[in-house]
């Protein structure tokens, strides 16, 4: 089992960047895949990046192309997601989540066995 920690949000301008962590505990981190999603008020739970075991693959939905850059510290245990040139419309909670069994590039959330609490990410115009 591993224990997630997403750590990093606030509030910030349009245009502003920010650094989301996710620390994990427990088990080998190396062993799993990890995914960030987030989720909007009134909206449903949708993929934003994700990094396979050795960090040599990254996937990443359409709208954060070019803007975020998801990375793995196994050293840390920490996986890492860069957002920058921020927008509204990126306002969410934003979770990470984790397993070991899953191809990367999974996007369905029911998929991913461990979660973290979520931290806010807030952008404002």
């Amino acid at each position: 089992q591993v224990q997630l920690v997403e750590s990093g949000g606030g509030l910030v301008q349009a245009g502003g960047s920010l650094r989301l962590s996710c620390a994990a505990s427990g088990r080998t981190f190396t062993a799993y895949a990890v995914a960030w999603f987030r989720q909007a008020p009134g909206k449903e739970r949708e993929f934003v990046t994700s990094i396979n075991q050795s960090g040599g693959s990254t996937y990443y939905t359409d709208s954060v192309t070019g803007r975020f850059t998801i990375s793995r510290d196994d050293a840390k245990n920490t996986v890492y997601l860069q957002l920058n040139s921020l927008k509204p419309e990126d306002t969410a909670v934003y979770y990470c989540a984790a397993d070991q069994a899953l191809f990367a590039d999974t996007r369905r959330p029911y998929h991913w066995g461990y979660w973290g609490q979520g931290t806010q990410v807030t952008v404002s115009s």
